[in-house]
């Protein structure tokens, strides 16, 4: 039987779908599981994908996959089961279980090749160890460059840097139209060469975004600051989760549907009175400074990520 798994929304949830997969291959290990994503790349080398599918080459996916054939469709969003929105599972496990299969704590994965690390490794040749920090993030096009709701401020993000810029080279995961730090070096790749660069650094802060969740892939914890999610729903206990203080002001969320915010940064919605009062920029160099870096293991394949 052909398995139809089809996932919706950006890199983050795609790594987040690489768990379910391993679920689905252990569910049904005789079935051909076919995915449908935004986000191919998230997949290759995968042993339990037999075979990706973009959205934009669906030409004659019918005719290959579906017709006269039997297919199990897997095509539903877990951001719109019931576990999901109270909040009493990860994402993941909401994930699995939403598809009537039982969930045994399977974990975001990613496969880098050995020619993959070399080659970024000698495209970088850094001086320093490495630090890696992703302070904004959202999907491509979107209006705004910076969301409170998600995002890690300016001011505070600069301070951090600045207690590490001197012994580390540090590198920002953005995109041309976000902001930059004073002091960093701006790091705008492909998914797979910010995966392989993530692998390679000895420090990781990550906001509520893609990055946090390829650095729990390969095995690698992070420090990770959260406003708006939630890091039960979405983070992994590998990492040193930093939630945002308790909010100052009423929210106006008139316009809040199956979640209190809008992830994008509803101004309406901002519950402080200005954004230092969301995080404490010493917690955070505290928690990095605390960080360490499991040593890295030879092969094709990346760190396997925490149980």
């Amino acid at each position: 039987m052909n398995i139809v798994f089809q996932i919706d929304g950006g890199i983050g949830k795609n790594i987040m779908a690489t768990a379910v997969c391993k679920a689905i291959k252990r569910t049904y290990p005789k079935d051909k599981l076919i995915v449908v994503a935004g986000y191919p790349e998230v997949f290759t080398n995968n042993p339990h994908v037999d075979r990706i599918v973009h959205f934009g080459g669906t030409q004659y996916f019918f005719k290959d996959y579906v017709e006269g054939q039997k297919i199990r469709a897997l095509v539903h969003n877990p951001y719109h089961d019931s576990q999901f929105i109270n909040h009493d599972a990860h994402c993941i496990k909401a994930w699995v279980e939403m598809y009537g299969m039982k969930y045994e704590g399977e974990q975001p994965e990613l496969f880098l090749t050995k020619r993959e690390r070399d080659h970024y490794l000698q495209a970088f040749k850094p001086e320093k160890p490495l630090m890696i920090v992703q302070t904004n993030g959202g999907a491509e096009g979107q209006n705004n460059a910076y969301s409170w709701a998600r995002d890690i401020p300016q001011a505070t993000a600069q301070k951090v840097v600045d207690a590490f810029k001197d012994d580390y080279t540090v590198l920002q995961i953005r995109r041309a139209n976000q902001p930059i730090l004073n002091g960093v070096g701006s790091l705008t790749a492909s998914f797979r060469e910010i995966a392989s660069v993530i692998e390679l650094s000895e420090k990781r802060l990550f906001m509520d975004s893609f990055a946090q969740h390829t650095a729990s892939a390969l095995g690698l914890p992070s420090t990770v600051c959260w406003i708006a999610n939630n890091p039960l729903v979405f983070g992994y206990s590998q990492h040193d989760n930093i939630v945002a203080y308790e909010e100052t002001q009423q929210p106006d969320l008139r316009t809040s549907y199956l979640s209190k915010y809008d992830i994008a940064g509803n101004p309406l919605e901002f519950p402080y009175m200005n954004e230092d009062e969301i995080f404490s920029a010493e917690e955070i160099i505290k928690s990095l400074k605390a960080q360490t870096t499991p040593k890295r293991k030879d092969g094709a394949t990346g760190l396997p990520p925490a149980s």
